[in-house]
């Protein structure tokens, strides 16, 4: 019910837009968008994080939900200067692009980070990864999710990814149950068919 009631809300935001030109309104609106959404942003921050970079959450990062929500959030109101989504699906689809790119980001400046074995003690082997724990398998599947069809991104994000059913998914992209079933499915096999090499005798899903 609190996803239907957000989705409600955030498209009557989104509805109530101000003009291109009023821009003291339209931080408003913005802020309050941002505000009414925050839950529901902060549970995709906890799937993304602890699903797809579990390591950023162990030590040295040791990165929590609500810090990646702060740091969603700051990108999110720069964006939304310059994009105004028109749906509750194109706003949280742009959510869900800045996490990603908010946490590869993190994952890089972790991984180009020397070993602090390294700065006291020469003679101390180091160790093989400085590690954000993304394997060039790991980042070929997120490469893999973010090339799949928009409509087969949307309900593979929804629900394997953010945790929707499919019901709620359905409410929030505007079509059937079934319809995202068959998106999921079909992104599945299209992520099987990508990486078939990582797994030869498995398949993604």
């Amino acid at each position: 019910m609190e996803a239907e009631n957000t989705t409600v809300v955030v498209q009557r935001y989104l509805d109530e837009w101000p003009t291109p030109t009023d821009d003291s309104a339209t931080e408003q609106v913005v802020r309050a968008l941002l505000d009414r959404s925050v839950r529901r942003l902060h549970g995709l921050c906890v799937s993304f994080l602890y699903k797809s970079y579990p390591r950023l959450t162990r030590p040295p990062l040791n990165l929590q939900a609500d810090e990646l929500l702060g740091a969603v959030v700051e990108r999110l109101l720069k964006a939304l200067r310059e994009t105004r989504p028109t749906s509750t699906r194109q706003f949280f689809g742009l959510a869900s692009r800045h996490m990603r790119w908010e946490l590869n980001e993190m994952a890089r400046r972790l991984d180009n980070q020397p070993a602090i074995e390294d700065l006291h003690d020469e003679s101390m082997p180091a160790p093989a990864s400085s590690g954000s724990g993304l394997t060039p398998g790991a980042h070929r599947i997120l490469e893999a999710i973010e090339q799949l069809p928009e409509g087969e991104r949307e309900a593979f994000e929804l629900v394997r990814i953010q945790g929707m059913s499919q019901a709620e998914a359905a409410g929030v992209l505007g079509v059937s149950a079934a319809t995202v079933n068959r998106r999921v499915s079909r992104g599945l096999q299209l992520l099987a068919d990508a990486l078939a090499d990582l797994y030869p005798d498995d398949s993604v899903g």
